[in-house]
């Protein structure tokens, strides 16, 4: 992102904080009440988090805060309240995470946490949430543990509920949703030899292990390297690939952020991946096609995940989000733009429901049985206290679990191709240029 990009933004969100308090503000058509409807959301705007997603995620909240108030905020015993989210910064930290949390409950007050990114920090500010009783709709971190700890024992803590209230949410996927999709199409594609880079933290330890016990018995040889975030020389690792007698026929990368960027990019310059050989997975932050070829000039033929709706399936919210975004940044609007967009509408619209800001158990009570449409679809779910028997097979961490997050894989096939003609390769149903894959230096 260019440096005057972001001055823009930052001028923007200051504006949007700054106005008078309501809608468009601009006709005064709305009469709010004086007490102000507070949301704690996260976001990683500093070093070594993900500070460009932090900033979007940011605006993402800033965007939902104004739409709500132009509709008049929320409505309790007939009375309007506006919304505020108050953005705190993670670092992508779970110490600060916790940190950010305590500080929203004790200081501020707030009446919900939204949003997030990183899992470390969400598994530690579910902690703090769930002890003070704060509804939490996480829009973000992957971890599979963030809604199964609500009914399994997790790093020897008791589970979160016991005949009591759960209060974490979540409407991004889990880990083992997206690994899944990811292996499915390497085991399509007849392939056997992987390489995994993943980051050391809450993500990229799950993730890689999920991969791993989905390939291997479909015969995969799976060598993995794990790393820190904050990393910049990846060389060591990557000479330890291209020594290898064979290359592997896919590298894929766990690791989030700049960190991210700046792996993937190494990995083309050193002409590990993409060849004609290995696959290149970047990962899901690709699909900010702005910044991707920002950072990664010779990222060409990558694949990536791509979590929540393709631009194909957009409907009017989600065009509407995306052409305001596209405004600000460039690009595509990707799904950590519309995940934390819709966790705060989605808060918001539960109070309404409600008829509460100030009873958790009946905003928990309400989103278990929410049915309701925003940017990215249909909002529900399946399991929770309204529905406490998981059938056998299902997995622990569908309970206050979204269980319909779409989950494709995207790969670009031009030098600098906005991410809206990059080509869906998988699943079958989603496929926009009739392959499974590009070869590379091929055009499909």
């Amino acid at each position: 992102m260019s440096f005057k990009k972001l001055f823009w933004i930052i001028c923007a969100a200051l504006l949007i904080m700054l106005a008078p308090m309501g809608g468009v503000y601009a006709d005064g058509h709305c009469d709010f009440a004086d007490e102000v409807i507070k949301f704690g959301g996260i976001a990683p705007l500093s070093a070594p988090g993900a500070t460009g997603a932090g900033v979007v995620i940011d605006w993402s909240y800033q965007q939902a805060e104004a739409d709500i108030n132009a509709a008049c905020g929320v409505a309790i015993n007939g009375v309007n309240h506006r919304v505020k989210v108050l953005t705190g910064d993670s670092e992508g930290i779970s110490e600060r995470g916790q940190a950010v949390a305590e500080r929203w409950i004790l200081d501020d007050g707030v009446h919900a946490v939204v949003g997030g990114y990183h899992s470390a920090v969400a598994l530690a500010v579910m902690r703090i949430t769930q002890e003070h009783r704060i509804p939490t709709l996480f829009a973000g971190p992957w971890n599979d543990n963030i809604t199964a700890n609500g009914i399994i024992d997790f790093e020897g803590r008791p589970p979160r509920i016991d005949d009591g209230v759960d209060y974490v949410f979540r409407i991004s996927p889990a880990n083992a949703m997206v690994g899944a999709i990811i292996a499915e199409w390497l085991i399509s594609l007849g392939h056997d030899d992987a390489v995994l880079i993943a980051e050391n933290t809450d993500y990229g330890r799950p993730a890689a292990a999920d991969l791993r016990a989905r390939l291997e018995p479909a015969g995969f040889t799976v060598e993995q390297y794990d790393v820190e975030l904050g990393t910049e020389d990846f060389v060591p690792i990557l000479g330890r690939i291209l020594a290898r007698p064979e290359p592997p026929d896919v590298i894929r990368l766990l690791v989030t952020g700049e960190t991210s960027f700046n792996l993937v990019q190494q990995m083309a310059e050193l002409g590990v991946a993409p060849t004609e050989d290995t696959i290149c997975i970047a990962g899901y932050i690709a699909v900010d096609s702005e910044q991707f070829w920002d950072n990664v000039p010779d990222g060409n033929y990558c694949v990536f995940d791509r979590v929540g709706i393709t631009p194909v399936q957009f409907g009017d919210l989600a065009n509407e989000l995306n052409a305001r975004y596209a405004e600000a940044f460039g690009g595509v609007a990707p799904s950590f733009v519309m995940e934390p967009y819709d966790s705060v509408r989605l808060m918001a619209h539960a109070m309404g429901l409600a008829d509460t800001f100030t009873d958790p158990d009946a905003i928990v009570a309400v989103l278990e049985t929410i049915d309701v449409e925003f940017s990215q679809g249909r909002y529900y779910f399946e399991y929770g206290s309204h529905n406490p028997e998981l059938p056998e097979g299902t997995p622990t961490y569908m309970w206050h679990q979204w269980p319909d997050p779409i989950v494709a894989v995207m790969q670009y096939f031009e030098q600098g191709q906005d991410a809206l003609d990059a080509a869906v390769v998988y699943p079958p149903l989603y496929q926009t240029h009739g392959t499974s894959y590009i070869e590379y230096g091929t055009t499909p």
